[in-house]
């Protein structure tokens, strides 16, 4: 049976590789991207003060809020519960913002779906928060995760240079160079184990330092 560091680890990313990818596309992505950016940014900001008085006198938020952190926080410490609609929530906008990320990222050139995986396949795995949480943890994970903050910083700024010298590639060669797309799939996988570890708080296995 394989031990707790030799399971996987219960926050996955893969990403189709693009045989053929779309030159037209590619060269327009910075302004294709723009309607299905604002939609994201419509489903994942906050805003519950910004919506639009109605004649009976009750009040539409304009934005849904984004991931469902602080109460799922306090959820975890008080009751050890991750109620499984938040989980779904979470679960899913996590998806809809890798698709678009890997559109923008050039990692995929369907148009973003709201709902279908695509070439993007992301897989988080809902905890028993009795057994696998420990309800303190989510108190200082934010902190516990800065080393990795660090690393993804400079990882984020190496990814946007082979982005763009991909874009470049792709418009001259036809192809993304399949190093530098394991590259960027990598610092992807490499944030959503982050991700799931301090924000989404489904797994209390720190995240390894690594690509793969």
């Amino acid at each position: 049976m394989a031990t707790a560091s030799e399971a996987p680890y219960p926050a996955s990313l893969h990403i189709d590789y693009p045989e053929h990818p779309d030159r037209l596309t590619t060269l327009f992505r910075i302004f294709t991207v723009i309607p299905i950016a604002i939609i994201l940014g419509l489903v994942s900001g906050g805003g519950t003060n910004s919506g639009a008085q109605t004649t009976e006198g009750v009040r539409y938020s304009y934005a849904a809020g984004g991931i469902i952190f602080a109460a799922t926080l306090l959820m975890i410490l008080f009751r050890q519960k991750y109620p499984r609609w938040w989980f779904d929530w979470n679960y899913n906008l996590t998806k809809f913002s890798y698709r678009v990320g890997a559109y923008f990222l050039l990692l995929m050139h369907q148009y973003p779906s709201t709902d279908e995986d695509q070439a993007v396949h992301l897989d988080l795995v809902y905890p028993n928060v009795p057994v696998e949480l420990n309800r303190w943890l989510p108190l200082v994970k934010w902190f516990l995760a800065i080393p990795h903050y660090i690393v993804l910083f400079f990882l984020g700024i190496a990814a946007a240079i082979v982005t763009v010298i991909a874009w470049f590639a792709i418009l001259i060669a036809g192809t993304y160079p399949r190093e530098l797309f394991d590259f960027v799939v990598g610092v992807g996988r490499w944030a959503l184990r982050v991700q799931a570890y301090a924000i989404l708080l489904i797994t209390d296995r720190y995240p390894p330092f690594s690509l793969n």
